[in-house]
Formats: structure tokens, sequence, C-alpha cells
């Protein structure tokens, strides 16, 4: 671990993958926290749901499975629940006055994932059929729809300023959320996407609703706007890194991890930072890729490719440098994050946790 000094004369430390600030086990019991403290008032949210929207939701969430049988499913990794609790003791607040912005987050996260799922066509998440492929297209907008509503409802019911507050950092993480979504559709189509487009675009898809879950504990617990805004920006940061990784994942990630299929991004045409680098940095591999990924504009169906034709065009990101640009990328919006925590007077237990968390993310499996 190497140091530095921040801007307020404190030592930074720039921690290293494989060398986290706090073990790996202190992560999973702060996910797990997350998950548990989270869950009970997200079902009750989801209970408020007319039929069948409420079962549609439940399979979602993998409470049940297709037929409506109770299922274990996998939930995802819950870091935004994590964050929001440890926002909450930012403040010096208990971790459960976060539990509202938690479950408010983690809905406004799972509306954009129903949505996601049906306008990508992605037919796998989490290792199960997607909710439009199961219940259809309507069911799936329909119930995303809801989950925003909640998300609101939840949080204006506290009745408080600090819930009004953390409702107007709800809302705007959201409608920059839905842009990040609009922009990364409409890039599908455009032959060429600069580098600062792509992470405009990601710092609007997952930047925003990461940043907004560490912050809306602190604000819920009465934490000032310097101190929320600070927050904020190790969240964004976050989560330009967050989307590094997860780029790389959907295209080298290994299918039974992921839960989708091999070379998921190529096959959906995306325009992720591997392959806007790799585009971007020019020669022979470079110009090869752009030949074959115009050529792939004007084609109506890529269903027909084989897998050979993917993996040659992921073996061509890489020779162009696209996917070790990325894994960098990923590290220095990494280093940015932690640098923001040094920038605003938190608790020393605090400062760990979101360095921890930061660490898990840059180093998850890719």
């Amino acid at each position: 671990m190497s140091v530095s000094t921040g801007t307020r004369g404190e030592t930074v430390p720039t921690v290293s993958p494989g060398n986290p600030a706090v073990d790996t086990a202190d992560v999973a019991a702060l996910l797990e926290r997350g998950r548990a403290l989270s869950t009970p008032v997200l079902r009750a949210a989801v209970d408020r749901l007319a039929p069948p929207m409420d079962t549609v939701a439940a399979y979602h969430f993998g409470w049940i499975d297709a037929h409506g049988n109770a299922a274990d499913g996998d939930g995802g990794k819950a870091v935004r629940p994590a964050l929001a609790l440890i926002s909450a003791e930012a403040a010096g607040a208990a971790p459960e006055v976060g539990i509202p912005g938690a479950v408010a987050v983690e809905l406004v996260h799972n509306f954009s994932l129903l949505h996601d799922d049906l306008m990508d066509g992605d037919e796998q998440r989490r290792h199960r059929d997607t909710v439009w492929k199961v219940h259809g297209p309507a069911q799936a907008i329909l119930v995303g729809d809801a989950l925003f509503a909640l998300a609101n409802e939840l949080l204006l019911e506290l009745g408080t300023v600090e819930a009004g507050r953390a409702t107007r950092r709800l809302t705007t993480a959201t409608r920059k959320l839905i842009d990040g979504q609009a922009q990364d559709i409409s890039y599908e189509h455009r032959e060429r996407v600069t580098v600062e487009e792509c992470l405009e675009m990601e710092g609007n898809k997952t930047g925003a609703l990461l940043a907004c879950a560490v912050s809306i504990g602190a604000v819920l617990g009465g934490a000032d706007d310097r101190t929320a805004d600070k927050l904020e920006e190790y969240g964004y940061h976050l989560g330009l890194a967050f989307q590094a990784v997860d780029d790389l994942l959907g295209i080298w990630g290994d299918p039974v991890a992921t839960g989708k299929q091999t070379w998921s991004d190529l096959r959906q045409r995306k325009k992720s930072l591997p392959v806007v680098a790799a585009l971007a940095a020019g020669g022979p591999a470079s110009e090869r890729l752009g030949e074959l990924l115009a050529a792939d504009a004007k084609s109506s169906d890529l269903e027909s490719f084989s897998e050979e034709e993917f993996a040659t065009r992921a073996a061509l990101i890489e020779e162009a440098g696209g996917r070790e640009w990325t894994s960098q990328e990923a590290r220095r919006q990494h280093a940015i994050a932690i640098r923001a925590l040094y920038d605003v007077d938190l608790p020393a237990h605090v400062r760990d946790q979101l360095t921890a968390l930061a660490d898990f993310v840059v180093v998850r499996k890719r």
C-alpha cells in the first residue's frame, strides 16, 4: 500500500487490488448486513403491489420461482444497500436510519434492470430467465414502473425534511440513470463513440445511482450537503469503476459466474469501454475491428453469428489494448473515489468500510 497527501493534508492510502483495507470476510459481513436489514422492508414494499405485479416482482427478486414456489434465488451482491447503511453511519446515525434509503435505491435499481433486460433483449439474469421472458414485456414494464413509484413513496412517507432532501437526490439520480440508458441504446446504432461519451453514459447509467446510495443514508441521518456531495463524488467514481469491471465481464466474463451468454455485450452491439478504447487506439487490430463492427451495424441479425466470429472480435479488442485500458481505468476511478473520502470528515471505521467496498468492486472476478 502506497500513500499520498489529500487536499485536507491527510495521508491518503492507495490500496492495490489484493491488499484491501478490510478483510474479505468483513466486506461479506457488510454486504450481508445490508441485505438482512433491507430485505424485510423490501418484501413489505413489494407486497403493496396489486396482483399479479406482486408475484412478478417476487420472481424478479428471486423469492419465488416461475411456478410461484418459494425460492432462494440470487438477489444480487447488495452493494447499494450496504452503502446506504454505511452512509447513515457517516452522519453519526445508526445504520438502521439508512434502511428506507437502502430500499428506495434498491427499488430504483431493479426498476432499471426490469426495463433494461427488455430493451436489451437479455433472456438471463442471475442464472434465471428474465421477467419479460417468463411473464411477458407488459409485466416487465408495469412492475418496473411500480417499483420506481414505491421507491419515492417509501421515502416521502417518512414525512421529514431529510426525507424530502433524500427524495430529491433519488429522483435526480433516476433521471440521470434513464439518460444513461437512452445514451447506451443510441450508441448501439453508431459506428463510433468517443471514450468521453462512453464515460459520460456510464457515469449516468451506473455512477449516478451508486452516488445516491452512498449519500442517501447520510442525508436521512441529518448530514449537511457538503458531506453528502463528497459521498456522492466517491459513489460516482466507484460507479465508473464498477461499470468498467462489468464491461470486462460483459465480453470476457464466465457465463457460469455472470449468468449471461458468452460475449453478451458484443451480441448486443454495446459500445462499452473496451470496445470504444480499442477503436480509439489506432493500429491494425483497431482498424480491423472497426471494419467488422461497421459491417455488424448494418446487419439486422447477429443471431446467425458463430461463437468464433464473436471470439474474433473479442481478440481484436484485446489486441488493440481495449481490455488493458479498461482494467486500468477501473483502477484510476477507484483511486479518485478513495481520494474523495479524505476531503470530508468521516469516522475512521466508515472510511475503512467504504474503502473496502471500493476494493471489492474493482477486484471482482474478470
